[in-house]
């Protein structure tokens, strides 16, 4: 008994300090699932159930000493509304996931697949996100996507100065597993990069951000390639209630005959009726330069927070399409896809309930 005890003493002596400096992992997620009545303006008009970027994931955050730390994550996302992952397939990890190192005084740097800085300069004005009216719907579109998350990053983030500025930079250098030979004939597949700065500013009432995005010749992320786009995204609390935020968004493809080029601008905002209940809207306008191809989002919304993990929502969102224009306001961060017809408007009304855990 007396050997039993002290072999428990000795032991618990030894491992104690690794104990003490081991990693603090946080299991979490989010359940967001929705009703939705989608009609595309000429024959479809049907209910459906759609997950909303919902997800599970895994984070890891330990202190190496008093200026470093080391963090990771592991995302994936889950089909609540039909129990898999329908054609996305079942690759694990296909959200943000990334290892990474971080230091007060030198910055933050990690490695994997994550969101650009270039789509989170977005944030400003994603008040309706994974959900019927993501502005995503209009700047994600055609082969002018830049709201992406780029597989084979490094990321660099630069230490907060200037009361609330950093500089975000991060280079992708491929989409695959590894960047393919050349062939005999020269045709090079090297190009096949993409490129982001970003600078963000975050203090007080104001939020904003302005990002730049390069896509090289070669880059295979089933986008089209040869492109480059700026964002430029801000908010301002006008009271602890009111919130405005406005984007304005400039996309180029190397095509421009297929590929006309892209401007897209508005504004969105929020108001808390009680501490619990908001309501928000936005109004986007896409501008081609093309003939007929402009487009319009428009959506309202209402929020109550049953507490700080479960809400419920209510969102009507329209698109006013030109006669060569075919966006829906629900495409993206939804499991529910229904094509766009060109020249006719679409139109969503959802009901949502998302729970954070």
């Amino acid at each position: 008994m007396k050997k039993t005890f002290c072999a428990l003493a000795i032991g618990a002596t030894v491992f104690t300090p690794m104990m003490a400096t081991a990693a603090d992992v946080q299991i979490y997620g989010r359940a967001h699932v929705s009703l939705d009545y989608l009609n595309d303006g000429a024959e479809y008009g049907e209910a459906n159930l759609s997950s909303n970027s919902s997800r599970l994931g895994f984070k890891v955050n330990q202190k190496v000493n008093d200026d470093l730390n080391v963090f990771a994550q592991i995302e994936q996302e889950i089909n609540f509304a039909s129990g898999g992952n329908d054609s996305k397939g079942v690759d694990f990890a296909t959200r943000d996931t990334f290892v990474g190192l971080k230091s007060n005084a030198y910055g933050q740097v990690r490695v994997g697949r994550f969101d650009s800085p270039f789509k989170v300069a977005r944030s400003p004005v994603n008040h309706f996100g994974d959900m019927v009216g993501d502005v995503r719907n209009v700047t994600r579109q055609g082969n002018l996507k830049f709201d992406e998350r780029n597989a084979n990053t490094i990321e660099y983030k630069s230490p907060s100065f200037g009361n609330g500025f950093n500089v975000l930079a991060a280079l992708s250098m491929h989409d695959k597993t590894q960047i393919e030979k050349e062939t005999d004939t020269g045709d090079g597949k090297n190009n096949n990069k993409a490129y982001d700065i970003a600078l963000t500013y975050k203090s007080g009432a104001i939020d904003a951000a302005a990002a730049y995005e390069k896509y090289e010749e070669n880059a295979s992320n089933k986008a089209g390639s040869g492109r480059d786009s700026f964002r430029l995204a801000g908010a301002y609390n006008f009271t602890e209630q009111f919130n405005l935020g406005a984007m304005y968004q400039f996309s180029q493809h190397d095509d421009d005959k297929a590929n006309p080029d892209v401007q897209i601008f508005g504004v969105s905002g929020e108001y808390k009726i009680t501490p619990k209940t908001s309501v928000r809207g936005e109004y986007f306008y896409r501008d081609v330069d093309a003939n007929d191809a402009n487009a319009s989002l428009i959506a309202i919304g209402v929020e109550h927070k049953i507490d700080k993990t479960l809400r419920v929502y209510s969102n009507l969102a329209t698109t006013l399409n030109g006669d060569n224009s075919d966006i829906t306001p629900w495409k993206e961060g939804r499991s529910t896809s229904v094509a766009g017809v060109k020249g006719e408007n679409s139109t969503a009304l959802s009901l949502g309930l998302r729970y954070d855990f």
